[in-house]
């Protein structure tokens, strides 16, 4: 069974406008589809929960869209197939989806084979004792970013993709702090003190398209850990070039390391987001690569093809 699901509030509403051209397209190109809009998120979360097991999903919406979907595309096993409608699409630029018009990666979508790829799982307890669970696609971020995506969320409208999230980064220099976060990569301390940001990533981009890792592979069976000491804000301007263009890992201020489980301490609380959706204020934090966890249908590009082994 096939489902085409889009959500409407993605791109702050204005996928909504891309409903009467699906319903147009899928009747003449995939009659025995089935299509739905759901205007609320428990009524698409329902709709895959009663989904039979190993059924395709094309969801239709951002990165946002695809984290609030992925526990129950995880519980009831089901394939995802993604058209790219949001405003980071780093999940797209991961699976090879990125530029595709909706038409042609809809037609991708519906007929492209699926593989195994890996997902990401924060366990964190908040400021109030309470434990979470916390499936990602892309990315789980710690400190500065994920004040950044807050601020990307709640930015001017006329603003999309990366513009936005380097005027929300501008923005939030006007905030800059550290937390004091203890953090370890599979039983190895990488560093404990003050910090900007600890994050880990699964796809090779955050924030809307910046490389914040850019040899990350969604179906190596690990994470990466991208961990920033602290900086002032010339420094985080200084920094900010670099990673745009994917050239700031040789900072001697940064850490990359690649890793199946990491975790982070922060007595205050450090404020998380996964796949750029703020969850809150994270006192303690477990993040877990759930190896080969989801089937997803890709499409094979120059940036996510396997690399060339020499003999």
């Amino acid at each position: 069974m096939t489902l085409i699901l889009l959500n409407p509030h993605a791109q702050g509403g204005r996928a909504a406008r891309a409903i009467p051209p699906f319903k147009n397209w899928l009747q003449t190109h995939a009659p025995d589809s089935s299509f739905a809009a759901p205007d609320k998120l428990q009524e698409s979360l329902a709709l895959l929960q009663n989904l039979p097991e190993g059924s395709r999903v094309v969801a239709v919406g951002g990165d946002g869209t695809l984290n609030r979907w992925l526990p129950a595309l995880l519980s009831r096993k089901l394939t995802l197939a993604l058209v790219p409608m949001g405003s980071g699409n780093d999940c797209a630029r991961a699976l090879g989806l990125y530029g595709l018009s909706w038409t042609a990666a809809l037609q991708h979508a519906l007929n492209g084979p699926a593989r195994s790829v890996d997902t990401g799982l924060a366990c964190w307890t908040d400021l109030q004792g309470q434990s979470h669970d916390t499936h990602f696609f892309s990315s789980l971020t710690a400190g500065f970013d994920s004040s950044v995506g807050l601020r990307a969320l709640n930015g001017p409208r006329w603003l999309r993709g990366l513009p936005r999230y380097l005027w929300a980064t501008l923005k939030e220099l006007a905030y800059l702090q550290t937390w004091q976060l203890s953090v370890s990569a599979d039983g190895e301390p990488m560093s404990s003190g003050p910090a900007l940001f600890a994050s880990s990533l699964n796809t090779p981009s955050f924030g809307s398209g910046m490389p914040a890792v850019p040899h990350a592979r969604i179906d190596d069976g690990q994470l990466d850990a991208l961990l920033a000491g602290p900086m002032g804000r010339s420094g985080v301007l200084n920094l900010l070039p670099r990673l745009l263009v994917g050239k700031h890992l040789t900072d001697p201020r940064l850490q990359c390391r690649p890793f199946k489980t990491l975790t982070i301490d922060c007595v205050d609380g450090v404020p998380l987001a996964a796949d750029g959706e703020c969850l809150g204020l994270a006192t303690q934090l477990r993040v877990h690569c759930q190896r080969a966890r989801l089937q997803a249908v890709t499409r094979q590009t120059s940036s996510n093809r396997p690399p060339t082994m020499n003999a």
